[in-house]
């Protein structure tokens, strides 16, 4: 009897030490997951996304990149091109080409080069010398757009005309589509790159 009793005690005392131990892991876990949460979700400043509604095109820029890479909030590339879509209606350069690499790679929308060169063009028209290339590049493959060499030749000496890291590269890629149509389409092009930069600084200077 002695014996039962003592064995009733032990299995009592390992069974109150393995449910605390259990209770301490549940605990322990709860804090993680609420830390976790805490830091996953703590949110973008209220105040940010205030002006981003009121059609702050910066904000709404920010907004976007948050949700686009999960910066503070639960990433989610639908909400983050819906933000891109309202800044790059505002005329946005950035935003204009956020939302073209949306549609060229499927994030967060469907994927649709045809879009993704209807927003490439619009920052392009406003002298983007990536955008101008990146439509040249899609008129060279017919991508989104009809296969056209002087098209493209057309957007690569823009994006060739204007200094910076890249210049190189759209040089070269304006002399691989030159091979590829006459003498006479690289003037007709060159004359419209001559207009369109006129056009271009007119609208920069007023005059």
């Amino acid at each position: 009897m002695v014996n039962d009793v003592n064995v009733q005690v032990r299995t009592s005392v390992y069974l109150a030490f393995f449910a605390g131990i259990l209770l301490l892991a549940s605990a322990q876990s709860q804090a993680s997951a609420q830390s976790q949460g805490t830091i996953q979700n703590r949110g973008i400043d209220p105040a940010l996304v205030a002006k981003a509604t009121a059609g702050d095109t910066s904000s709404m820029l920010l907004v976007a990149k948050a949700y686009a890479t999960g910066s503070g909030i639960d990433q989610d590339d639908s909400i983050a091109a819906d933000w891109y879509r309202k800044a790059a209606e505002t005329g946005n350069i950035e935003a204009e080409i956020r939302f073209a690499e949306c549609y060229r790679d499927g994030r967060g929308v469907a994927r649709d080069m045809a879009q993704a060169a209807t927003w490439y063009r619009k920052a392009a028209e406003q002298g983007d010398p990536a955008a101008q290339a990146t439509l040249g590049l899609l008129y060279s493959i017919g991508q989104g757009v009809g296969r056209d060499d002087v098209e493209a030749f057309f957007w690569f000496d823009l994006a060739a005309s204007a200094a910076g890291p890249n210049q190189d590269r759209y040089v070269a890629n304006r002399q691989n589509v030159g091979t590829r149509i006459t003498a006479d389409e690289v003037a007709i092009a060159r004359q419209r790159v001559a207009k369109w930069k006129a056009a271009q600084a007119h609208r920069v200077t007023g005059e």
